[in-house]
């Protein structure tokens, strides 16, 4: 319940200051018209005293009221309103525009350094998490930018007001005044009730985020393994704490909302009770207790806004607290200014090539998982090398280091002589190319995920097509190149998404191509084809392939046998089935692993050929 407010006025204080330095003019022009807002509200009160004092109490002593009189009210009246209104446009206006570009400078700060930390950042941060730094955390901190001009500006309407109810009568502003201190207590204690439900409210708003793309991401998992009830049981359970959460902050808005109105009510009332009596006794006038009375009930607004940037300052200082994690984020990824040689295959080589994930140890403190441990490659020019291992052995990694998406914790990547360290930001990926696994395909068409928004032409493309052996399929699709996938292609294959990604490489015509078990998802006929293809197309290509098949491992110029992360051996295939053991177990293991799916595949052809006989003799019969 008590959360020191010093700490979070402070926090605050460096947030605002912060946005206000980030848009100054438009938050300028907002403060103007708040302040221009706030003067002529105040001066609303003198115009109404003025109108009841020259037209309103003439008009009622005569008994009739005439046309100049009308026209003397409407005009007073007319001119404080405009004036006023003008005013509120500015500083919504401007307010609006500063608080909408604060959120969309931090949102592209929030994802550039996601493009800028290293991979092995975002494998400690769920995906989830990042969604919600990049959107609900950046609107929550600068969210506070639509009360602040109006809290600022109206601190003037308060001490121009003040001012006026102290030269109409000094003894009815004191009256009125008294509950302005039982006002800002009750404004105190309604901040001090609200900010730990409110920052509550904020992180709760983040775990949801999280959890629902988590479960979004794991549609697969979720659905093949039967998890649906357990999901949504996992989402309901943070959905309710977010809606407990939001009722407890509606409650206690609640709780301190009627109070903190019926003070200024009670203000009122007493202004108009001692006024009653000091016009009786003839001390002052009607219009002037009007003034007075109207000014007290217009001044208790401001206080209420300064309330509300109040409320507002603990969930910006949650939201800023988790954006600046992210923009203070350590391991960003430095670059130099030299570019990679074009033109040839590239001369690629790996020294001493040592890196460890950072996992979390039971006790809480990071731990260190090695990876790659003492690597040396020496790829030539044009050659095409298999890093063949067992799982875990640290072939992934290895291609992550050489495409540079992370780097090394020791060692160095070169490529034609040249640290990639030291080359410019997009300078790797100039000349060289990754195709994964996991393959990612845009909601675009079958062009779009191709070219990635480069200008290439219709023969290019389907030159790359060919090359990947998808020309076929995207051939019989609807519209062709222009076919939709959907989401994540959803419309397609595991082997036809393969084989678009190799095209998505191959059209580049890199230097340097990594291929992370590429063709897993293609029957074995599919990918020897695409591997020759390969061969063919790629002269001017080095080629660096984890490889898992006999067929893409017999297409190697050498062989680089890996296990715990360290290079055990390399040389052609014979020479590592003479000499290397465990080599030998892996790729007989490919091989009756490959055989037994041959087999499997012919015997159900022979079986669908079989029944076909049966059918056909039946027929004749």
């Amino acid at each position: 319940m008590n959360v020191p407010p010093t700490s979070t006025l402070r926090e605050g204080r460096a947030v605002i200051a912060r946005g206000i330095k980030g848009q100054p003019r438009w938050f300028a022009l907002a403060v103007v018209g708040s302040v221009v807002y706030g003067v002529m509200t105040s001066l609303t009160a003198a115009a109404i005293g003025f109108v009841v004092e020259r037209a309103v109490a003439p008009a009622i002593a005569a008994g009739h009221v005439t046309a100049s009189q009308l026209w003397f009210i409407g005009g007073v009246m007319a001119a404080v309103v405009l004036t006023t209104i003008v005013g509120v446009i500015g500083r919504r206006i401007a307010g609006g525009v500063a608080m909408f570009n604060l959120g969309a400078m931090y949102r592209r700060q929030v994802t550039r350094q996601y493009l800028r930390l290293p991979l092995s950042w975002h494998h400690r941060h769920p995906s989830g998490q990042l969604l919600s730094n990049a959107n609900a955390d950046v609107e929550a901190t600068w969210n506070i930018f639509a009360p602040l001009p109006m809290a600022l500006g109206v601190v003037v309407m308060l001490v121009f007001g003040i001012v006026q109810m102290v030269i109409v009568d000094p003894w009815l502003a004191l009256v009125g005044l008294t509950v302005f201190p039982m006002l800002f207590l009750a404004n105190v204690a309604f901040q001090r009730a609200m900010s730990p439900r409110v920052t509550r409210a904020q992180q709760l708003r983040a775990d949801v985020s999280e959890v629902a793309h988590e479960s979004f991401e794991a549609a697969l998992v979720v659905k093949s393994l039967g998890r649906e009830d357990h999901e949504a049981e996992r989402f309901r359970v943070v959905t309710h704490e977010l809606r407990d959460a939001n009722i407890e902050v509606g409650r206690t808005r609640g709780r301190f909302d009627p109070a903190i109105e019926a003070i200024p009510t009670i203000g009122t009332l007493a202004v108009l009770f001692v006024g009653t009596l000091r016009v009786s006794s003839g001390q002052l006038t009607a219009g002037q207790v009007v003034q007075v009375a109207y000014l007290f009930s217009i001044l208790a607004f401001p206080v209420r806004a300064l309330g509300w940037v109040l409320a507002e300052l603990p969930r910006a200082v949650v939201g800023w607290k988790r954006v600046s994690a992210v923009l203070d984020a350590t391991g960003s990824m430095t670059f130099g200014d030299r570019s990679l040689p074009s033109g040839a295959a590239s001369h690629l080589q790996a020294e001493r090539l040592a890196y460890a994930y950072e996992i979390e140890s039971e006790t809480g403190e990071p731990d260190l998982n090695p990876a790659v441990v003492d690597v040396t490659l020496d790829v030539a020019p044009g050659a095409t090398v298999a890093i063949v291992g067992p799982t875990g052995s640290g072939k992934s990694t290895l291609t992550n280091l050489v495409m540079r998406l992370v780097d090394p914790d020791s060692g160095a990547v070169l490529v034609d002589d040249v640290d990639l360290r030291e080359v410019r930001r997009g300078g790797v990926s100039d000349v060289a190319a990754l195709v994964a696994q996991q393959t990612f395909m845009f909601d675009d068409t079958v062009r779009g995920n191709i070219t990635l928004g480069a200008e290439r032409d219709d023969e290019s493309v389907w030159r790359a097509l060919d090359v990947a052996q998808g020309a076929g399929f995207v051939g019989r699709l609807p519209d062709g190149l222009e076919t939709h996938v959907g989401e994540r292609g959803a419309s397609l294959s595991g082997g036809q998404r393969q084989r678009i990604a190799l095209a998505r490489a191959v059209i580049r015509e890199p230097q340097l191509l990594i291929l992370d078990d590429a063709t897993s998802a293609v029957d074995p006929s599919v990918e020897q084809a695409i591997l020759a293809r390969l061969r063919e197309a790629s002269s001017g290509t080095t080629v660096l392939v984890v490889a898992y098949r006999m067929a893409t491992i017999l297409l190697a110029d050498e062989v680089v046998y890996m296990e715990g992360g360290r290079v055990v051996d390399h040389g052609s295939h014979d020479a590592l089935l003479g000499r290397c053991l465990g080599y030998e177990r892996l790729v007989t293991a490919y091989a009756r692993e490959a055989a037994e799916r041959e087999a499997i595949a012919a015997a159900e052809e022979h079986d669908e050929h079989g029944r076909g006989a049966d059918a056909a003799e039946e027929v004749s019969r």
